[in-house]
């Protein structure tokens, strides 16, 4: 039995979550949803002033950056994002920041990748 993966990328944790769901129902091996960013950390989860609050960076308050070396908070607000100015070159992945890793069964390799396709995800 040979097995085959796939990396698909969505809007949204419901989307992947939904499309998980119709694989694990084809007996998908293995199957996990998670977002990923850029930058590490869970964000800002509470609303602050940046004039009178004490907050560790531009990345911070620009980018919800959660940053655990000083060196690499200075390099965050150098990053165009940080100005929200930035207006980036548009990709099929932008926006898309929630990744589904699947490994399924190679006899029903082509129809998890329709069920990826039809649910909204890039692989």
């Amino acid at each position: 039995m040979a097995e085959k993966s796939i990396l698909a990328y969505f809007h949204s944790l419901e989307e992947a979550e939904g499309v998980a769901s119709k694989l694990r129902a084809l007996r998908a091996i293995d199957v996990s949803v998670d977002r990923f960013g850029k930058y590490p950390g869970d964000g800002v989860d509470h609303v602050m002033n940046p004039i009178t609050s004490d907050f560790p960076g531009l990345g911070y308050l620009t980018q919800s950056a959660d940053f655990d070396s000083r060196d690499a908070a200075v390099l965050a607000a150098a990053d165009v994002d940080a100005s929200g100015l930035a207006g980036g070159a548009e990709s099929d992945l932008t926006g898309r920041d929630v990744v589904l890793a699947v490994v399924v069964d190679e006899s029903i390799y082509e129809q998890a990748l329709r069920v990826v396709h039809e649910g909204g995800g890039i692989p």
